[in-house]
């Protein structure tokens, strides 16, 4: 059931003023947390209290305006667009109050808090776009906020990574705009509305081109191999934007339009009957491996979590191209459980790095010593990317490997189980440092993080184990990625 409401847009519009106030009310620190907090928790609001009629059914709409027939800027709030908005909005929460944190003492702060809430805004945006205009609208618009974000620095080395970024993902937008112009050429509708809008009337060949122009332009933030070269020279963009990067918006954006066109745009039954699926799978079967294979030689801590990011993305990618509900279901819950662990990941090592200087793992020897409970959170996080039971990661393993066994592609199995082992082979020695090596010189003592770093990352932790341990209590975020996928394949 469809109900008109103004709060699919009025949720990234709370971002968007909340931007406005803070480059507005410029060095007042008290006015600027004032309003991102503030806007954080109405937006939190706003799309929480969305979710019980979203559990019940019901979709959220509202048309802004209409250029031509079929062609406007509208907003849905399905259940899709609904379990990414409730990610995302709740962790915007948590990023900001890191990043108060985080950000004390550091320059140009009214830039940098301001197109924070923009990239937020744009997320929200776009997760709620009701057609592929509103959706690349948004999309387009994330890539140029982020992008003061990724130079905050102003060092030559930023200024190169943010030059890489632009490049890729603008010739990535490029790519969806011809695609989602080929589809209104051959549809007459841009709408994300139905299950497929595209049919096997269409030829072969403009189907391949179209699914290549989409997938291939949303793999870019998606960082889908080998696309995903701007990825890890983002790095040198500070904490915050690297967690808002990874677990929050840009590379998830990537991940959730692939959604988009493998479910909206296509169809499960049209995918099916040209099989362009298939190559999509192996080529995210290959990233989930090679990434991984290439985290174990990173010795850069936070490079080391952009190629597991890179893995971990993958997951989304594999399970949409199985097209089997199973394996729909992990692809969707895993937009929140690779979120909330990397999000962890990254607050680690932004306050490990803000109370010691440390930036390489093999600094760390110790390290669980003197901040026990922040490497603690970080073991949580890394439990749940090996795949552990009672942690986020194993819901999404689990079900992955159910939807292998739907569509009998058992070499997904294997993916899962040498994924799940390099995972270990890059994630356990950093826990085996920081609590069985003795930490250097006179470092044997407590020395935390400060509260508005360290809550944070214990919150996100904790999600981890809720996400891994309520998968089937009514209310929680599956029961959205379970409506969507009844959604998708009409069950």
């Amino acid at each position: 059931m469809e109900v008109y409401d103004i709060r699919p847009i009025l949720a990234p519009t709370i971002s968007l003023v909340c931007a406005g106030m803070v480059f507005l009310v410029g060095r007042n620190k008290h006015w600027r947390r004032f309003w991102m907090l503030s806007a954080a928790v109405l937006k939190l609001v706003v799309v929480m209290s969305m979710l019980p009629g979203s559990l019940r059914g019901i979709v959220y709409v509202f048309d802004m305006i209409d250029f031509t027939p079929g062609i406007g800027i509208g907003f849905r709030a399905d259940a899709l667009g609904m379990f990414f908005a409730v990610v995302s909005s709740t962790l915007w929460l948590f990023t900001t109050i890191y990043a108060i944190g985080y950000m004390k003492g550091e320059g140009q702060r009214v830039r940098f808090f301001g197109f924070f809430a923009l990239c937020v805004s744009t997320t929200v945006g776009l997760a709620f776009a009701e057609n592929l205009l509103t959706f690349f609208i948004f999309y387009e618009m994330l890539t140029i906020c982020t992008y003061p974000l990724v130079i905050h620095d102003e060092t030559p080395e930023a200024f190169r990574a943010g030059r890489k970024y632009l490049t890729y993902t603008l010739i990535g937008g490029a790519c969806i705009l011809v695609g989602a112009v080929m589809v209104f050429d051959a549809t007459g509708t841009l709408s994300l509305s139905q299950p497929g809008i595209l049919s096997t009337d269409i030829s072969y060949n403009t189907l391949a081109l179209i699914f290549a122009l989409l997938i291939g332009g949303f793999s870019v933030k998606a960082a889908v191999m080998p696309l995903h070269g701007w990825l890890p020279s983002a790095m040198v963009a500070p904490t915050p934007v690297t967690a808002l990067l990874h677990a929050v918006a840009v590379v998830k954006a990537g991940a959730f339009g692939i959604l988009r066109t493998i479910y909206n745009v296509f169809g499960v039954d049209v995918l099916e009957d040209v099989g362009f699926t298939i190559p999509l799978a192996a080529i995210a079967g290959f990233t989930i491996i090679a990434a991984s294979l290439v985290a174990i030689f990173q010795d850069n801590f936070k490079r080391r979590l952009a190629f597991s990011t890179i893995s971990q993305l993958s997951y989304i990618v594999l399970g949409a191209a199985l097209l089997t509900p199973f394996a729909a279901t992990a692809a969707i819950v895993h937009i929140a459980n690779q979120a909330f662990p990397k999000i962890t990941m990254f607050f680690v090592a932004g306050a490990i790095q803000r109370k010691t200087g440390k930036t390489t793992v093999h600094e760390l020897a110790g390290i669980g010593y003197r901040m026990p409970w922040t490497m603690g959170a970080f073991s949580v996080a890394a439990m749940s990317f090996i795949g552990m039971p009672l942690f986020a990661g194993f819901i999404t393993k689990w079900y992955l490997s159910l939807g292998a066994l739907e569509s009998a592609d058992y070499w997904v199995l294997i993916v899962m189980v040498v994924s799940s082992m390099l995972n270990a082979a890059y994630f356990l020695p950093i826990i085996y440092l920081a609590f069985f090596k003795a930490p250097p010189g006179t470092e044997m003592h407590v020395d935390e993080a400060p509260p508005t770093l360290l809550v944070p990352i214990l919150i996100c932790a904790a999600y981890v184990i809720i996400l891994g341990t309520t998968a089937q209590v009514p209310g929680m975020p599956f029961s959205l990625a379970e409506a969507a996928v009844h959604f998708v394949f009409g069950l």
